[in-house]
């Protein structure tokens, strides 16, 4: 696994950098400036800091100081120049696409990425965008004349391969190309795409950064002269701001990431390894386990694991996975993940197979999200749920 001292580093920054205690009169939590509009003593002043909204409090959906607090950290985590927070995680993956394409260009995606954001990416055909899904990894001759973004998650959305994210980088790089990732997965603590060349890194905040079930937020995190641009066109035109009241649940979030990661990853990591050798499971997919294919890769790219994981049963059909998710105790069936509860989902509604297998998905994926529960009584939850298939 790469750098330990950079854990070290990136817990102070989650617990006290930019916390802008000085100007907020030594509160030791994040004021919350839910205020609409700032107002100014002159005229003159007002118009000086409308002419450069990026860096003045004038109206919410521009800056604000609750906001920025969490910008900083999450810039600095990634070890970015700039971060800039939006409403949700689509919100953020929408700005960062349509800062990134204009009409007749043409995206290339490697790999499973969230279902929502490929709906998201089938919607801009109609402005003119086109794309095509690389499955296998051979991503070079996808590659057109027209394509000026690469779009992944590494580990990707519930088959958790691993992509080389160093050899891509560098490969669009000489071609033009602007990449893109979703690194919710991995948080900023356990991956930092930026340092391996990458160009834009998004965050859905509702999962880990968040971490409470509570929070709805969006990051994105690039160059200065990208964030610049998607300041004043995708965020101000578009709108999707967050608000200050999620930020300051962002901000209460990221005190705690370091220690609650360590707690996912650990629950996770005994999880992956009673599955692997649980009678009722065919198969096993989290880049943790020692027989991962990508195992070696992982651990040369990333600084840890976080608790997403899937698996397969012996037996199959819906069915089956209903009947497995419905006896489960500790584990809640529910669509999200990353916070304190362990959370357990499937892609397989019972009516969407051809859909699943057309996007190289298997229709008998069972999603576990270790949260933060004791680790026996989540082994336990299992291996209950499991032995009816024994």
């Amino acid at each position: 696994m790469k750098g330990k001292d950079t854990f070290s580093v990136d817990k102070e920054i989650c617990m006290n950098y930019e916390e802008g205690r000085e100007d907020f009169h030594g509160a030791v939590v994040t004021p919350v400036f839910g205020n609409t509009l700032f107002t100014f003593r002159t005229f003159e002043n007002l118009a000086a800091a409308d002419n450069d909204l990026a860096h003045h409090y004038v109206y919410r959906r521009g800056p604000n100081p609750t906001v920025e607090v969490a910008e900083r950290k999450l810039a600095a985590l990634e070890r970015g120049e700039a971060c800039r927070l939006f409403g949700s995680g689509m919100a953020a993956i929408s700005a960062a696409l349509l800062n990134s394409l204009k009409q007749g260009d043409h995206l290339l995606v490697i790999g499973h990425i969230y279902a929502t954001t490929l709906q998201l990416i089938r919607y801009l055909q109609k402005f003119g965008i086109s794309f095509s899904v690389v499955y296998n990894g051979e991503f070079e001759q996808a590659i057109r004349a027209n394509t000026r973004v690469i779009y992944m998650e590494s580990p990707t959305n519930m088959m958790h391969r691993i992509i080389d994210l160093e050899a891509i980088a560098d490969f669009a790089r000489k071609k033009g190309i602007r990449t893109i990732i979703d690194n919710t997965w991995a948080t900023p603590l356990f991956q930092k795409p930026l340092t391996l060349g990458i160009d834009m890194v998004i965050h859905s905040g509702s999962k880990y950064l968040g971490g409470h079930s509570d929070c709805m937020a969006g990051a994105v995190i690039a160059s200065k002269e990208i964030m610049d641009s998607l300041f004043h066109q995708e965020l101000l035109l578009l709108g999707a701001v967050l608000s200050p009241y999620d930020a300051a649940l962002l901000v209460r979030g990221l005190r705690t990431l370091p220690m609650r990661m360590k707690a996912h990853e650990k629950n996770a990591a005994l999880i992956a390894a009673f599955l692997e050798k649980h009678p009722a499971v065919r198969v096993v997919n989290y880049p943790g386990l020692a027989s991962h294919p990508d195992y070696e890769r992982a651990k040369q790219q990333m600084y840890g694991f976080s608790g997403l994981l899937s698996f397969e049963l012996k037996q199959k059909g819906f069915e089956k996975i209903a009947k497995f998710l419905d006896s489960l105790k500790v584990f809640k069936i529910g669509v999200s993940w990353g916070s304190f509860e362990s959370l357990t989902w499937a892609p397989f509604y019972g009516t969407n197979e051809e859909q699943l297998r057309q996007e190289h998905l298997s229709p008998d994926l069972i999603r576990l999200a270790a949260g933060l529960e004791d680790t026996n009584v989540l082994l336990e939850d299992l291996d209950r749920g499991l032995n009816q298939f024994v």
